[in-house]
């Protein structure tokens, strides 16, 4: 049970947003689809869904493919930004409609989070805000029982207590569904603890495609003195390297095993900080100061 992608390119004029990318989305995890701006992560959401055909390569769920095939989709629910129903329906008209599309859908649940969420099944669609417009999607999400959901950041526009109450309800369909979840977002320090694997992606390739728990053990954070620094880290896979005063920190690519010198302090790394460990190291903006891929900043 699984959705696979085969080497998906997808070509946008002069750009390519997607360049040979190649997953599996196996059953029972939830994923965390993290990039900047431009990464290419909601063209591959359009493609995985079929809302947008790939240059090249095959997208498939449960081995059946998704082009054309309604049985495949029929297993994957996807909350985006786009509303389609009718712009005159209310929410409580809107929930109903979803039991002709999703027999499955559970109404009761739905109308239950509406009443959690503070959303107003009387309302229209149009007139709801954009906080309360994400709420409404993230209440089909939470309600639908498809083997598969997607979630392209789904808190947009939610107050620190929505989104609380979001990230604990989906844990709780989780726990109780054992379905694939899919979260794509840029609020990584608010996902870290709920996503067990993580795929980055940036540029239309994908960077890391690893469980979070074995990316967060692959590195750390080493700080103390400059000279202490460079003397321990000779011949190391160094991400980047900034220095203030005589002071120097850098991100080593390896496992925190072996016993550190006096004098220097070794820190467990964050996802939202490998993050952005490894976007800087690719932009290399910044000098190289040797093979090891050590920046300066």
């Amino acid at each position: 049970m699984s959705i696979e992608c085969k080497d998906i390119t997808k070509q946008f004029g002069s750009t390519r947003a997607l360049d040979q990318v190649s997953l599996t989305l196996e059953a029972g995890h939830i994923y965390g689809l993290l990039g900047n701006n431009g990464a290419g992560k909601s063209t591959l959401l359009s493609i995985l869904t079929d809302r947008q055909l790939p240059d090249q390569g095959t997208v498939t769920v449960d081995g059946q493919p998704v082009r054309n095939n309604d049985a495949a989709l029929h297993k994957v629910f996807m909350v985006g930004e786009q509303n389609f129903f009718p712009e005159d329906m209310k929410i409580k008209r809107a929930l109903y409609t979803m039991t002709y599309f999703y027999p499955d859908f559970d109404l009761r649940r739905a109308h239950g989070l509406a009443k959690q969420f503070g959303l107003s099944l009387k309302k229209k669609i149009p007139a709801l805000s954009t906080g309360y417009s994400s709420i409404f999607r993230l209440i089909l999400g939470l309600s639908v029982n498809t083997p598969y959901v997607i979630f392209d950041e789904p808190v947009l526009g939610l107050d620190a207590q929505h989104r609380e109450l979001f990230y604990r309800l989906l844990v709780e369909k989780f726990m109780a569904q054992s379905c694939t979840i899919l979260l794509s977002t840029h609020l990584i320090s608010e996902v870290e603890n709920l996503i067990d694997h993580t795929i980055i992606l940036r540029e239309g390739r994908i960077l890391r495609n690893a469980p979070t728990e074995e990316l967060l053990t692959s590195a750390y954070t080493l700080s103390g003195p400059a000279g202490l620094v460079e003397q321990y880290t000779e011949g190391k896979q160094i991400l980047t390297s900034h220095s203030l005063g005589g002071l120097k920190t850098v991100t080593l690519q390896e496992e925190s095993t072996e016993p550190l010198p006096a004098g220097l302090e070794r820190s467990s790394m964050r996802l939202q900080d490998y993050f952005i460990s490894l976007q800087e190291a690719e932009d290399g903006t910044a000098e190289r100061k040797d093979a090891n891929h050590v920046y300066e900043s």
